[in-house]
């Protein structure tokens, strides 16, 4: 059910409020820049097949997420997201492995584009507390597929909001462009469409010219403790090397973390055949620590984890995956290995390059 409050929902339909008169105020102020294209929907997404290895159990986890984009004129846009997914294991006195496809509504949200600054979002949308949950988290995208330790920290209960977001970008100076979300999320208590209630934001400072990215988060709980939670983050991808740099860290009540990212593709070794410069070799190195609070969605005690990993790009949005690594706690330590395949897809929905 949904669990709004009489407070929660003035407060709601205030921002809804607010929202649709920027958003009408905009439309007047800012001319179309289209032209005469005319936008189509896309049928977008990617699928795997995941083989993880926790410990010595096998897991077989096949995942499909697409994505659905259809616009309505010129400025706005529906966007959702599904995820099909199941999580196969070996069940005692039966053979092969066995388990329940989970379906599950990632976001749902309308987008208007107020103009080249700003753009409005309403609905469920993925919370963008940090980088990885919003950018990152798609199995085609990420370099590993096991998820940083910290990735529970400000997402969620179902790693999404539900209520309004407003984010964009400007160039503060010709050296730099800075890129703003603020948010405000309503509780909903419908699993697995449940979310929290909060409010916060994030910035980031973006360097084209040494392709260096550096920002923060912010979000405050609403609810329960009412506690504060920050974060930062860096993504680097020097322009002289196929290298990308990764590092995220995360403080809240029920933990604190970080987790560092390096990934370099053999593109530039001359003495390599053209096949094995499809290669990536990836790193990771993380730590836990535990907080003032418990929280079944992060580890019960201080952990350490290292990871290597190696992608193969058969073509573009095909890539074979996988990675080995092994955690450290005070409850014992265990091997991780992963082993997958994961593809892109995306299919227009209509005539491509039409006109109006």
């Amino acid at each position: 059910m949904l669990s709004f409050g009489k407070a929660g929902f003035r407060k709601l339909a205030g921002a809804a409020a607010a929202v649709l008169f920027f958003a009408l105020n905009a439309l007047g102020q800012t001319q179309s820049q289209t032209g005469d294209v005319k936008p189509i929907p896309i049928l977008q997404g990617s699928a795997g097949f995941i083989t993880n290895f926790d410990g010595g159990d096998a897991h077989l986890a096949p995942i499909a997420t697409p994505v659905v984009l259809v616009p309505v004129g010129e400025r706005w846009l529906f966007e959702t997201r599904a995820n099909f997914e199941t999580d196969m294991v070996q069940l005692p006195g039966r053979s092969g492995f066995h388990g329940q496809v989970e379906k599950q509504v990632d976001y749902a949200q309308i987008d208007f584009i107020a103009n080249k600054y700003a753009t409005v979002s309403v609905g469920r949308f993925l919370t963008p507390f940090g980088i990885y949950n919003e950018r990152l988290y798609p199995v085609w995208i990420r370099n590993l597929q096991s998820d940083p330790l910290t990735l529970p920290i400000g997402i969620g209960p179902s790693n999404a909001s539900t209520g309004v977001m407003v984010r964009g970008g400007f160039k503060a100076r010709p050296q730099f462009d800075i890129n703003y979300t603020v948010y405000f999320s309503t509780l909903v208590t419908t699993t697995p469409v449940d979310s929290d209630r909060f409010a916060g934001g994030r910035a980031g400072i973006f360097v084209p010219k040494a392709r260096l990215e550096v920002g923060g988060s912010f979000q405050h709980l609403l609810q329960q403790e009412r506690s504060n939670l920050f974060g930062f983050h860096a993504v680097w991808q020097p322009t002289k090397l196929p290298l990308d740099i990764r590092w995220e860290y995360a403080r809240s009540k029920r933990g604190s973390g970080y987790w560092l990212e390096p990934a370099y593709k053999l593109s530039q070794l001359p003495f390599l055949q053209n096949e094995m410069r499809r290669t990536q070799l990836v790193a990771r190195y993380q730590q836990f620590f535990t907080g003032q609070l418990a929280s079944d969605s992060l580890p019960p005690v201080n952990t350490k984890q290292f990871e290597f990993g190696v992608n193969y790009y058969f073509m573009d949005g095909l890539k074979f995956t996988t990675n080995y690594g092994r955690q450290f706690s005070s409850i014992g330590n265990k091997n991780v290995w992963t082993l997958g395949l994961t593809y892109r897809f995306v299919v227009p929905m209509g005539p491509e390059g039409g006109r109006r």
